[in-house]
């Protein structure tokens, strides 16, 4: 060995021959390194293959054409866009004003001798295997060489003719169909033919059916309009192609006439920032990741991964310690015959290489292979296809260089040790004594205190994620620097032990070199796991308290708003069938216009309804002004504070509860108040008297009536709107009983029977049902009611109280098992590492006429307590993260929730409630059972005899 080179290649060949004879241990730590690497590498694959460049992304999107126009509804005056067509607005600042509405023409803006393929899509109720879906249609002539690469055609052909059709893959699985079979759709007599099945590359789990252009939507709306039924809302765009695209420049002249236009040419050379006009309005801007964010994803990205190299390299450390201690004879032969302390070092630090290199190559290996064969599920599961499978080798490389850096690191302290050891004691098989470092301990408590420091700086000041999670980790990596003294202040209980665990206890402690990396690993992933489940037990319990029943527990309720309530009917005896029904409470909604109106249409010969709110009645904070100033920037914050604690009129409407109608208004009878609890004798006489029922002091006027307004002109109705004025409509006064106290209604603030509504000159259309249930509807009947429901293709929303329900069981469960599963594998690598150091005192145990069990309760022991000490700490450690996360999310809420009292935003809003909650069940789990655990299993694993030989003298 007479240059480093030859030296350092006699440690790596030394090195992967005692890889090679300890095939346990080297698999053990080759799979810590390389499961992360296979991870990570086939997370970047991924993520790189699913990026699309700006090239794939304008094929996906514009197909062959150079540009898709399209309308932004703004009457057709000139807006502003951003070079992608996503951001736009209108060019003249309006300020107060409403923007202008209504279509524009968009035919203007094509270019002489330009091509153009219209693009519509709409949606409508298709009949299929089951019942109704409620499907995507879209009309584009797939064939047409413009829109080749937004549709993949999978399997049959495009459509020829009127009544032929393509589905895409998903509804085809969705409905039971086929290519050859045929549908139709609701209120409509055609029936299409499926030709063909065709995938969508950026929206691979879209039910869409594609037709010609006209063939389906226009005669569908006819149909629907000729049932009484609203007809499908469609809008259409229009890909373009001309010689040459269009530049930044040809956009912005476009833009002048009312058009969007996403072209491919700026897709592919995007204009500078300051190009786009619509950056430099005030409220507008490129809101793409700055520097700062970049930077601070960055730092998150370090962080993440130092702290996993960092758990790795407390994991692999011992089983190089374990390799280099069953090696000393052979590195005290080295050291023999003239080998130097930086030759053992180069040795073990070898170990670390050889390991890290194949880790690197096996783990890229397998990442390449993994993602690969993953990729169609992969795909699925994003629900978009891989641009491409984009390899980045930078990046491989530098994953790779990770894996061997994590090698190396793992051996440092291994190699240090073993090359503080003397020829003689290594040849003679002696341990040596040596005092730990003072030092490191010190430096240890000053990290601690300066990360705890900056994490409550974060958390009571500065409110920052970045700082609490920055503290927390330096105060995590202040305690791992600290294990080494904290083991020796754990070895001072072991004079209330029994004899196995105080054996166990003053090995652990006397041989701080290998426990204290085995503590430290347990102590990182329990601290994590402990963070975690705080953080989530917390805001569990923030859920339960704030959480507010939408309905009486076990109560159900299904409302229908489309269609007039066709399938309103099916559904009630649906929910009869299936569910346990105690009390039914059938309700329907007033409807304004055509019976078929959906309740905020905006359709042809539609309208809504308006409970009229008494001037006097009307909250001064929210009092619409005919100069459109905000009637709240006329009182102080003070005032607004008082108004809407004391002031009547300005508190909440009764919410939070399951009524979707315009303010809370339903037709029913008594059986309603019975479901949603409410029990007031006076309510069910009015009801029987032909009176409305309310639950809203402000509804109610002066002579006790509440009125209700019959809108039919909405563009009477919009200009009214335009200046804060009432919009014009029949009004309906009807008598009124207000129901005394502040009952508990469910969103519930009238109600009236269909004969009071048929009097009053209102219209009603099924609505849906309340029902309470002898006991709370099982699995097998939710089942089964939601398939019936699926027949119906409707958007029904179907809703059970069923009370707080957690969401956060699986997550501390699976966390739970992860810790417990480090822990485990951190404390047996250190009962190893301990049954070598002590083989001889084991021997000497046998040789006196111990019996066989002492040799497997002392390892049972071993391993629990690395164990317990490493749950001990990290529970500890895990809490300061938590409870700065929490802190920084408290003074977040009391200030929005002070700025929304002083600016009139809130009434009777109770101040916001952020507990911090420690996960006993977790950390009982981690502290008991993880080390109880950990010790039988190393009991259960270790032999009880071992070979009898002669001890080596010491």
């Amino acid at each position: 060995m007479k240059t480093w080179f030859h030296s350092w290649r006699a440690a790596i060949r030394i090195a992967r021959r005692d890889a090679w004879r300890s095939k346990g241990r080297s698999a053990l730590v080759l799979a810590m390194i390389a499961l992360p690497i296979l991870g990570v590498g086939a997370l970047d694959l991924t993520f790189r293959s699913s990026e699309l460049s700006p090239a794939e992304e304008a094929g996906r999107q514009l197909g062959a054409a150079d540009a898709r126009f399209s309308d932004p509804q703004y009457g057709g005056v000139p807006i502003l866009q951003d070079p992608s067509g996503d951001m736009n607005a209108p060019a003249k600042d309006y300020k107060d004003q409403m923007w202008p509405s209504g279509p524009a023409d968009i035919a203007k803006a094509f270019p002489p001798g330009a091509e153009v393929l219209t693009d519509t899509t709409g949606g409508a109720k298709l009949t299929t295997a089951h019942g109704l879906l409620a499907t995507d249609v879209r009309e584009l002539k797939a064939s047409d060489p413009m829109a080749r690469g937004i549709m993949t055609l999978l399997e049959g052909r495009h459509p020829e003719k009127n009544d032929e059709v393509m589905a895409t893959s998903r509804f085809l699985e969705v409905s039971g169909l086929k290519v050859g079979s045929t549908l139709s759709a609701r209120n409509f007599d055609r029936v299409y033919r499926i030709v063909g099945s065709y995938e969508i590359p950026s929206s691979l789990k879209s039910t869409q059916v594609n037709a010609l252009p006209g063939a389906f939507l226009a005669p569908y709306k006819k149909a629907s309009d000729k049932a009484g039924m609203p007809g499908p809302g469609s809008a259409t765009t229009y890909l373009v192609s001309k010689s040459g695209g269009f530049t930044w420049n040809m956009v912005k002249e476009i833009n002048a006439k009312g058009v969007v236009v996403a072209s491919r040419a700026v897709l592919l050379d995007p204009p500078a920032d300051s190009e786009v006009p619509i950056y430099q309005k005030e409220g507008w801007g490129n809101y793409n990741a700055g520097p700062a964010a970049s930077a601070a994803e960055l730092a998150s990205l370090v962080t993440v991964v130092g702290l996993a190299m960092l758990e790795i390299c407390l994991l692999a450390g011992p089983a190089f310690a374990v390799g280099a201690r069953r090696s000393r004879r052979q590195l005290g032969l080295v050291g023999a015959n003239g080998g130097a302390r930086s030759h053992i070092r180069a040795i073990v630090l070898s170990g670390g290489l050889v390991i890290g290199v194949v880790a690197a190559v096996l783990g890229t290996s397998f990442a390449f292979i993994l993602t690969l064969l993953l990729q169609p599920f992969l795909e699925d599961f994003m629900g978009q296809r891989f641009g491409s499978f984009d390899v980045r080798p930078l990046e491989i490389l530098g994953i790779a260089l990770l894996a061997v850096l994590t090698g190396v690191l793992a051996a440092i302290v291994p190699a240090i040790t073993a090359s503080r050891q003397t020829v003689l004691a290594s040849l003679t098989g002696r341990r040596g004594v040596r005092r730990g470092s003072r030092v490191l301990p010190l430096i240890g408590l000053g990290a601690l205190l300066l990360g705890a420091a900056v994490a409550l700086f974060g958390s009571l000041v500065s409110q920052q994620v970045a700082l609490v999670a920055l503290g927390s980790a330096l105060a995590e990596l202040g305690v791992v620097a600290m294990t080494p003294a904290l083991v020796g202040l754990f070895g001072r209980t072991g004079r209330w032990l029994p004899l196995s665990p105080r054996l166990a206890l003053r090995d652990a402690v006397r041989n701080r070199g290998r426990t204290a990396p085995a503590v430290a690993a347990v102590l990182a992933a329990v601290a994590g796991t402990v963070a975690v489940s705080t953080y989530m037990a917390s805001r569990e319990a923030g859920n339960r308290a704030v959480y507010e029943a939408k309905l009486p527990y076990g109560a159900v309720s299904a409302t229908i708003m489309e269609e007039g309530g066709r399938d309103v009917p099916a559904v009630r005896e649906a929910i009869q069938r299936y569910f346990p029904v105690a009390v039914r409470a059938d309700v329907d909604r007033v409807s304004v216009g055509k019976p078929g109106c959906d309740p905020w249409s905006r359709s042809a010969g539609c309208g809504h309804y308006q409970v009229v709110i008494p001037p006097a009645h009307e909250c001064p904070l929210y009092v619409a002004s005919t100069d459109g100033s905000d009637p709240a920037e006329k009182f102080t914050p003070e005032q607004r504070r008082k108004m809407l604690s004391d002031d009547w009129r300005c508190a909440q409407s009764p919410g939070g509860g399951n009524v979707i109608t315009d303010s809370g208004l339903l037709v029913g009878d008594a059986k309603l108040l019975k479901v949603l609890g409410i029990q007031d004798a006076g309510a069910e006489k009015a009801l029987a008297e032909g009176k409305i029922v309310s639950f809203s002091r402000a509804q109610v006027a002066k002579n006790g009536t509440v009125g209700i307004k019959q809108v039919t002109d909405l563009a009477a109705a919009d200009k009214a709107s335009e200046k804060n004025l009432p919009a014009p409509g029949k009004v309906s006064s009807i008598p009124a009983y207000q129901v005394p106290g502040d009952p508990k209604t469910y969103g519930l603030q009238g109600l009236m029977t269909p004969a009071t509504a048929k009097a009053a000159g209102l219209a009603t259309v099924p609505l849906g049902t309340y029902v309470t249930t002898e006991q709370l509807p099982d699995g097998e009947a939710r089942q089964k009611l939601d398939a019936e429901l699926t027949k119906l293709g409707g958007d029904i929303q179907l809703h059970v109280e069923e009370g707080f329900v957690e969401e956060y069981t699986l997550i501390l469960v699976a966390l739970s098992l992860f810790a417990g599963l480090v822990t485990i594998g951190a404390a047996g690598i250190a009962t190893g590492l301990a049954q070598a150091d002590a083989e001889a005192d084991l021997k000497t145990l046998a040789a006196v006429g111990a019996p066989p069990r002492v040799r497997r309760t002392l390892s049972g022991f071993q391993c629990g307590v690395v164990a317990a000490m490493g749950v001990i700490l990290g529970s500890a450690a895990g809490m300061l993260p938590a409870m700065g996360l929490r802190l920084t999310e408290g003074r977040e809420q009391m200030r929005f929730y002070e700025m929304s009292l002083a600016e009139g935003w809130a009434a009777n809003t109770p101040p916001p409630y952020v507990p911090i909650v420690v996960p006993w069940e977790t950390l009982l789990g981690l502290l008991v059972a993880v080390p109880l655990g950990a010790a039988l299993l190393a009991a259960l694993v270790t032999r009880s005899r071992g070979a009898l030989s002669r001890r080596a003298a010491t």
